[in-house]
């Protein structure tokens, strides 16, 4: 990874104000390693105060997360379906972008609750429904305020048809999966391995393999990591209670190396990896100077020995928390060095940059 675009909740304070986004920059400043840039996010708090066009207008945010359900943490409330609509529409009078956490809490209200550590119970908890319901709100939704959505971190593919339909229509949305759910199985999931959750959730074989149709025909936009680094102790692993357990998986590192080795299986080139995870996520969210190698672009590169493979040690990671649901799996396609605007990326020295919105 050269370039990292910092999601707004689980890390405190959230950025939902301007006194929150200086202090997160200042934090960075001197420490990124890598092109850094962040998100703002949309709570009930800040819709309608101005505080979302005054984010904005720093050119130090690239668009505005919203969730539509319990977003996990307290301090970064969720919004309804018609507050949504309101901030879609008060980011279309500046053009912004809104992504958004489509899954709908009614219908996870109403599921069977997660608890224990039968994997299967917990992804009844998160049924394919809850996306669907939630992806139509934001379509219509879209398509009403006439302003640019993006719909975070797709697991459920019986919502590829009314996408396809939402795009064909003209409407500005975009959709995205991830790692996990483009290579993990729920059939393959043991009970208590909490390192797998995460929501929306891994699904069945038969959902996989149709997130693939979907991504290879360009329904599906761009493929994210969604990092969502967790504690050893949040993951609840002596008991391996999905109930209990933090959602997220920590995808940075091993995403290219995921998707290459499922890729290359499937007949697909590296050229359209790249795409997938580079040139398309640059182009949707407005970071000039990224995603290709090209005059006038960044130095930013990675020495990819396609052909070699290696066995994922979450030890030797180098994830401050060592757990993945991808231990010792054998993936092909090793980085072996990492360029920054033509620096080399050691581990160690802070050469990174804070990144503005247009920046060449």
């Amino acid at each position: 990874m050269t370039t990292l675009l910092d999601m707004p909740l689980n890390s405190i304070p959230s950025t939902v104000t301007m006194d929150a986004l200086r202090t997160k920059r200042d934090i960075a400043q001197d420490k990124a390693k890598i092109s850094v840039g962040f998100w703002g996010g949309v709570v009930p708090e800040n819709l309608g105060t101005g505080e979302l066009r005054e984010l904005w207008d720093t050119g130090r945010v690239f668009g505005f997360k919203c969730f539509l359900l319990h977003s996990g943490v307290d301090e970064f409330p969720h919004l309804e379906a018609d507050e949504m609509e309101e901030a879609l529409a008060e980011i279309k009078t500046f053009d912004s972008l809104l992504i958004v956490h489509a899954e709908d809490s009614r219908t996870i209200d109403k599921a069977p609750q997660p608890k224990g550590n039968v994997y299967e119970n917990f992804l009844k908890s998160r049924p394919r429904g809850a996306e669907n319901i939630a992806i139509a709100e934001v379509i219509e939704r879209t398509r009403w305020t006439g302003a640019r959505s993006h719909i975070l971190h797709l697991s459920s593919s019986d919502a590829i048809p009314m996408i396809r339909s939402a795009k064909n229509d003209g409407l500005d949305i975009t959709v995205e999966t991830c790692p996990h759910y483009l290579t993990l199985l729920s059939e393959e999931i043991p009970d208590g391995a909490t390192a797998f959750k995460c929501c929306p959730p891994v699904r069945e074989v038969s959902n996989r393999e149709k997130l693939w149709e979907g991504l290879i025909d360009g329904t599906i936009d761009y493929i994210v990591s969604d990092h969502s680094p967790s504690t050893l102790d949040l993951k609840d692993l002596g008991n391996g209670d999905f109930g209990v357990a933090w959602g997220g998986v920590s995808s940075l590192q091993l995403g290219l190396s995921l998707i290459w080795t499922e890729a290359r299986r499937r007949g697909v080139g590296l050229e359209r990896v790249v795409r997938w995870m580079s040139t398309r996520p640059a182009e949707r969210v407005g970071l000039r100077g990224k995603g290709k190698l090209s005059l006038g672009y960044d130095a930013d590169m990675a020495v990819f020995a396609a052909d070699e493979s290696y066995v994922v040690d979450a030890q030797r990671l180098n994830h401050k928390n060592p757990i993945t649901p991808d231990q010792g799996k054998v993936l092909s396609g090793k980085v072996r060095r990492t360029f920054v605007g033509g620096h080399e990326v050691d581990y160690e020295t802070p050469t990174g940059r804070l990144l503005s919105r247009g920046q060449a």
